[in-house]
This record gives C-alpha cells, structure tokens and sequence, in this order.
C-alpha cells in the first residue's frame, strides 16, 4: 500500500524511483498504480515527475 500523504509519497515514490525503476511508467505499471493519480497528489505540493533524473522535483 502506498503512502496516502502527499510528503511521505514523494519519499515514497522518489525511493523507489531511485533504487528499483527506470521510470514512472514502469514503476505504476508493476505498482498498478495510475500514473495521473500519483502526479496529481504529488503536484498539490508542488511536486513534479522529470524524466531526466527519474525523480519528482
């Protein structure tokens, strides 16, 4: 189960990212998790996914 808090899933999210994924796509497709979703929550902390270092900045 992932993090319902926006600031513990970015943790989240951005660990994974870094130690398991080569991007977000893979990382919601094994997850099953939708991609709009998690940038959603994430952008209302003003979090957003680069693709060029694989993480939410």
């Amino acid at each position: 189960m992932i993090p319902k808090d926006p600031i513990m899933l970015l943790s989240w999210m951005n660990t994974q990212l870094r130690d398991h994924y080569a991007s977000l796509d893979d990382l919601c497709r094994s997850e099953n998790l939708e991609r709009s979703a998690i940038e959603s929550s994430l952008a209302s902390v003003d979090y957003v996914y680069d693709p060029d270092t694989n993480q939410f900045t």
